[in-house]
């Protein structure tokens, strides 16, 4: 009789802590709002964000009034930097 309550005993700490585990690591995928969208106060999904343009305008396209917005031509590029080459050359 003995032995039966200690081994009931022992089977229950285990179901216990086997069912905490179970609980802890399905609450640390949790990390959604209810509307399924993720959740910004977690490190993983801020690393996740999508990288968009800094500057935009209200209808989310990018506004070209700034650098790093503006879509340079291949060829104006390389004609800036062969000025930029002969002006160094002349100094």
């Amino acid at each position: 009789m003995y032995i039966a309550f200690k081994i009931a005993l022992i089977m229950k700490k285990i179901i216990l802590a086997v069912l905490a585990l179970v609980i802890m690591s399905a609450s640390s995928f949790a990390q959604n709002k209810k509307d399924g969208t993720p959740d910004m106060r977690y490190k993983a999904n801020k690393e996740k964000k999508v990288e968009k343009a800094e500057h935009t305008k209200k209808d989310g396209t990018p506004d070209k009034r700034y650098k790093e917005n503006k879509e340079t031509k291949p060829a104006e590029k390389a004609k800036k930097d062969a000025v930029k080459k002969e002006e160094s050359k002349k100094k």
